[in-house]
Order: structure tokens, then C-alpha cells, then sequence
């Protein structure tokens, strides 16, 4: 079976990154709307519209693979450490002419011998002047591009990079050892136009696909630095990547696009596989799910979360159904919304590999006993699977009861503070199961009621609507 993914294979074709589905990347608001911005703008320092693009890339397939993982977060960390080394990274405006000058398509002066080069290069300088300039332009800035980046690997520090760092200016040096881009930045400033044209030769005949290659490591590292910059401006925390069964653990969790977050306890593992989650709306459930998903991707990612400890065990898929509606185009009703995604997640546990499936109130799209029925089963289903986890939240307390037969299965909810005729809300997460209900209490608060009741007929002890008196 092929499962359709934007990120990674089911098949197996692909260990190293994060299996993250369409569904899960919109759960994700990795880039947020007009309104507000998403964890792609919180996490965008980048310099280069290549930088942008390789962060993007990133963002859309965190690491799977625990190496993979801890080689990016030896580079965040360094890069947090040595940050001046880093300062040499071509600017927007150099990376940008450079890329522009490389791919442009402008005419080059081929030949070898110096008179035919001569007469070829005087008929570029005498009949397509606007070109010769863009061409000289071009080449000063290359040196200019080939200049920075030998700065910042002869920088004292830079022989001591590890992770994902080790192999990039490995591959740098490499490329910079050519003789030919050796003589370009050791080139005195020409003067005569076949000087000139003789270095443009050399960097878009001889040596383009090695300076392509350049420009692309500087993207990399451009993404690098973003991330190793977010994890330092907003206190993110290094998680520390575990082995062994599946789990997570934190301290002080919080979503990072909160102005005034309230930070949460998070333990799952084997034993108590199934988080259920519950309490009235409005309470904090939802947002608590967010963060638990935005941490576990971030730490996928190898940058730092918003808590303040943060271990877990690498997994191969993260699946969620947080936000969820019905479909009118394609007739997928929201009760069968919520059944595909539960198939989603059945499919990734029948492919094998550790997954993390996060499930907002399943089943409300369907009556009370159905939801009850198919919750249970479900959820029973779920704590048996060895090697995952799964966080669900409810309003369906009644589920408990039965519930408690199952193994595997921890409790927490959410709760409002009830002083008088005022809510209040801590936003914190307790063990156990919630027996607060305050539907009929905010739709009397809100003064439905009254409403309906004012222009409505009296109506008698059965509620049918009672004769006028005559």
C-alpha cells in the first residue's frame, strides 16, 4: 500500500525524515494566514531568498532519524557559540546577483586559444554592451561571494565544526581547493575588457556548477543560522533526544505563538500510552494539544522547544486531527472527515514504526452513542499498539468508566475556576477526569435564554404552547 505523503514514504523508501501528512502540516499553521503568522514567519531570520527556500524545505521534513537530529542540533548549538563566524554569509543582494548572473543565459566567450578568445571577446565588448556589463558586474561580485566564504572558513573557530556543520564546510573546502577559483580571487582588479571576459569564462564555463553548489551550501547554512537564532532570541530549550520505547517528556510546555502562555507538565510513555484528555471548552484542551505538536515537530526539526525541559524517543510519523470540516465539494460529511482520519492513523500503525497521533474530540460528529461506542473501541485499540502514542481529547466522560479496564491509559483534564457568576480560566493540566459541564451555564451567562423566552408563547407543564384565555 502507497500512503500518500508530502514528506517522507510509508514504504519505508525513506527512514530519515518525519512522516508529516497534508492534515498534520495544516494542523501545524506552519504559515499561518493574513491575519496572523504561522511557525514558518517565528522561525524566519534568514537572510537569502535561497535561505528561505532551504528552511522551507526544513520546515516541510524534519528528521526522523535520531543521528540526523543530533547532527542539527550540534550545528544550532555551535552556530549559537561562534555567531561571528557566520556574519561572512553572502548578503540577500550578493547571493541574489550571483544566482542571477550564473543562470541569466548571457552569451560567454567559449574559446581556449588566446587568439580566438580575443577576437570573440572584442565582438561581446563591441556589439553587446548592455550584456558586457551585467557579465562584469556578475564577475566582481562572485569574487566578492568567493571572498566572503574564505573568510569564514579560514576563521579561527571554524576548523573545530561539528554535526551537520563538519560536512558542509567539509564540502566547502573542497570546492574552494579548485585552481581555477583559487586564481579567480587571487585575480588583481582587471583592466582590459578580454581580462575581464576571461574570468567570466572561467567561473560560467569552467567552474559554474561548483559556485551553483556554493551558493547552495550558503542557503543551508543561511537556514542553519535561523534556526540556531530562534532557538536563541526566544529561550528555546535543546531537547534531549532519548532511546528505547517511545515517550515524551516535558516541563513548562507552552505554544511559542502565545503572548501569555501558561507552561504544562507533558509525560507519556509505554505505560500510560493514551493521554485522554478532558474538561469544558474554552479551558485550554486544544491549545495543550497544539503545543504538545508543535513541540514534538520542533524537536524533529533539531532546534530548541518552548519549555523548559524537553526529552523524547525520535519517531518515524506524527499524525493529528485537530481541525477538521466537512467537505461539500468532494460529499466527505464531518463524521466521515473524522473516519478518514482515524483510517490515517490505523494505516500508519498497520505500516509498522512509531507513531504519534494527536486527536481533537473525535467522533462529535456523530450522536452521543455512536461516539461513545466508537471512541471506546478505538481508544482500546490504540493502547494496545506497543511503541506509540496518542493524545486524545474528549468531552465524553462517560468513557472513563469503561475505560478503566483498559491498560495503557493516563487521565488529565482542564478545569474553569467557578467564583460566583464569573468564570475563570488557569489554563493548567490536572491528573484525572473532569466532572465539570458549563454548556447550559455560558448559554445563560450569554442570555440565550432570555432572548428566546421573550418573544416566545408561555408554554404549559408538558411544553406544548398554551391556549390564550378567552
Amino acid at each position: 500500500m502507497v500512503w500518500s505523503k508530502l514528506t517522507g514514504s510509508m514504504n519505508g523508501e525513506n527512514h530519515n525524515t518525519l512522516e508529516l501528512d497534508t492534515h498534520t502540516l495544516a494542523d501545524l499553521e506552519l504559515f499561518g494566514s493574513a491575519e496572523s503568522g504561522g511557525l514558518f514567519e517565528y522561525c524566519d531570520y534568514r537572510k537569502t531568498d535561497g535561505g528561505r527556500a532551504a528552511l522551507k524545505r526544513r520546515m516541510m521534513s524534519p528528521w526522523a532519524n535520531p543521528v540526523k537530529i543530533r547532527a542539527t542540533q550540534e550545528s544550532i548549538a555551535y552556530i549559537s557559540r561562534h555567531r561571528e563566524i557566520f556574519e561572512a554569509l553572502p548578503s540577500a543582494y550578493l547571493a541574489s546577483h550571483v544566482d542571477r548572473y550564473l543562470g541569466a543565459g548571457m552569451p560567454i566567450v567559449r574559446a581556449k586559444n588566446s587568439l580566438e578568445f580575443g577576437m570573440d571577446a572584442f565582438h561581446l565588448w563591441a556589439n553587446y554592451d548592455n550584456y558586457y556589463i551585467k557579465i562584469i558586474h556578475g564577475v566582481g561580485l562572485s569574487q566578492r561571494l568567493l571572498l566572503a566564504i574564505r573568510e569564514m572558513l579560514e576563521y579561527p573557530d571554524a576548523h573545530s565544526v561539528s554535526g551537520e556543520l563538519a560536512s558542509l564546510f567539509g564540502e566547502m573546502r573542497s570546492l574552494m581547493n579548485s585552481a581555477e577559483l583559487t586564481r579567480v580571487m587571487q585575480a588583481p582588479p582587471a583592466k582590459r575588457f578580454w581580462q575581464k571576459l576571461r574570468l567570466d569564462q572561467c567561473l560560467r564555463l569552467y567552474e559554474k556548477t561548483k559556485l551553483i553548489r556554493l551558493l547552495a551550501i550558503c542557503y543551508e547554512l543561511d537556514a542553519l543560522v535561523s534556526l540556531s537564532d530562534v532557538t536563541h532570541k526566544h529561550g528555546l530549550v535543546m531537547p534531549v533526544i532519548e532511546t528505547g520505547p517511545t515517550a515524551i517528556s516535558a516541563r513548562e510546555l507552552v505554544h511559542p505563538l502565545l503572548k501569555h502562555p501558561v507552561g504544562n507538565p507533558l509525560a507519556l510513555d509505554q505505560a500510560g500510552r493514551v493521554l485522554f484528555l478532558n474538561g469544558p471548552n474554552m479551558a485550554g484542551k486544544t491549545t495543550y494539544l497544539r503545543a504538545i505538536l508543535t513541540a514534538l515537530y520542533f524537536a524533529h526539526l533539531g532546534m530548541g522547544v518552548p519549555a523548559k525541559t524537553f526529552s523524547f524517543v525520535p519517531v518515524q510519523s506524527l499524525l493529528t486531527s485537530i481541525s477538521l470540516s466537512d467537505n461539500l465539494v468532494e460529499g466527505i460529511s464531518f463524521f466521515r472527515a473524522e473516519a478518514l482520519r482515524v483510517k490515517a492513523v490505523a494505516e500508519a500503525l498497520a505500516e509498522g514504526g512509531r507513531i504519534v497521533a494527536i486527536m481533537d474530540e473525535p467522533f462529535k460528529g456523530t450522536n452521543v452513542k455512536d461516539a461513545l461506542d466508537a471512541s471506546f473501541e478505538v481508544i482500546r485499540q490504540f493502547a494496545a499498539k506497543q511503541d506509540s502514542l496518542f493524545v486524545i481529547s474528549s468531552h465524553l466522560i462517560e468513557l472513563e468508566e469503561s475505560l478503566d479496564a483498559v491498560a495503557h491509559i493516563d487521565y488529565a483534564y482542564f478545569e474553569a475556576q467557578e467564583h460566583g457568576a464569573e468564570l475563570a480560566f488557569d489554563y493548567r493540566v490536572r491528573k484525572g477526569v473532569s466532572d465539570q459541564r458549563l454548556g447550559m451555564r455560558v448559554l445563560h451567562e450569554e442570555g440565550v435564554f432570555d432572548l428566546l423566552i421573550a418573544d416566545s408563547a408561555p408554554l404549559d407543564g408538558a411544553g406544548r404552547e398554551e391556549e390564550p384565555s378567552a
